[in-house]
């Protein structure tokens, strides 16, 4: 199943994450599709940033968001 989900970068204790496209199968930090994103929970407020075409077009492809992703794509309102 492919999945929309964070990948972590960054240095300990200061986490940066990339919005990925990645087959459930990969590792977190693994291989993945395509990047449409990124999450910066160190500033504040958090910097989100998504590609709004990219992420319909995977959802609408049959991708399903984890549930982080979900609640950051809301957010964006990127969904309902």
């Amino acid at each position: 199943m492919v999945k929309i989900r964070l990948r972590r970068m960054g240095a300990k204790k200061a986490p940066f994450y990339r919005i990925v496209v990645a087959d459930s199968r990969y590792p977190r930090d693994g291989r993945f599709i395509e990047e449409i994103g990124f999450y910066d929970p160190m500033t504040e407020p958090a910097t989100v940033k998504v590609d709004a075409d990219k992420a319909k077009e995977w959802i609408k492809n049959g991708a399903q968001p984890t549930d982080t992703v979900k609640s950051l794509l809301k957010k964006n309102g990127v969904l309902d």
